[in-house]
């Protein structure tokens, strides 16, 4: 059996052979005729072959998407906000360039009426300010106030912690892997059409 040479795990390839080098052994032709069915099954709206156990995936994703929501509704309830506020305020923390409320709406497929009470309910509560751009003032940057930064940081600690302890036993080769997955997995999510929220 093909190893990879990181961690003896068997060779992992993106789902189709869409990506990624061809297992070691494998005849250039069957990769190619590999890669070519694969994108036949996109073209025809079909989704590319799964090589991993989807139910299993399923399952665990949607254990971690329960446990993580347990852990955001205790601190929306200990700082008495909404659900959808702390959305917010972690679109507001991951954001790699300054957040507007423009932005944040369609992060969050809030309604205008929606995204300017979430984001009144957030200042009012002392866990962001909106700041005017010097180059233009009609332009207001939202920002994460660093007290509130420090106890969201606090709360979710055991998050990172988990984090820490299951990569334990992955390497880093593995843990990129796993990373790259997710990426796609997000990209992909982030693709699927949805009605605003606050009709």
């Amino acid at each position: 059996m093909n190893t990879e040479a990181s961690g003896g795990h068997p060779a992992r390839r993106r789902a189709g052979g869409a990506a990624g080098p061809a297992p070691a052994g494998e005849p250039p032709a069957v990769a190619a005729d590999r890669s070519a069915s694969a994108a036949e099954l996109t073209a025809a709206g079909e989704p590319p072959a799964f090589a991993g156990d989807l139910s299993a995936f399923a399952v665990q994703l949607r254990r971690m998407h329960g446990e993580i929501g347990r852990v955001i509704q205790q601190y929306a309830a200990r700082q008495n906000l909404h659900a959808t506020d702390v959305q917010a305020l972690a679109a507001i923390l991951d954001t790699p360039e300054p957040m507007t409320p423009t932005r944040l709406r369609a992060l969050l497929g809030l309604t205008s009426g929606a995204v300017t009470a979430c984001v009144d309910r957030l200042e009012r509560a002392g866990h962001v300010r909106r700041v005017r751009e010097d180059a233009d003032r009609r332009v207001v940057h939202l920002q994460y106030v660093a007290d509130a930064r420090a106890a969201a940081r606090s709360h979710f600690r055991p998050l990172a912690d988990a984090l820490r302890q299951a990569g334990a036993d992955f390497d880093a080769h593995e843990l990129a892997v796993a990373l790259r997955f997710l990426t796609e997995l997000n990209d992909i999510l982030a693709r699927i059409p949805g009605e605003p929220a606050g009709r």
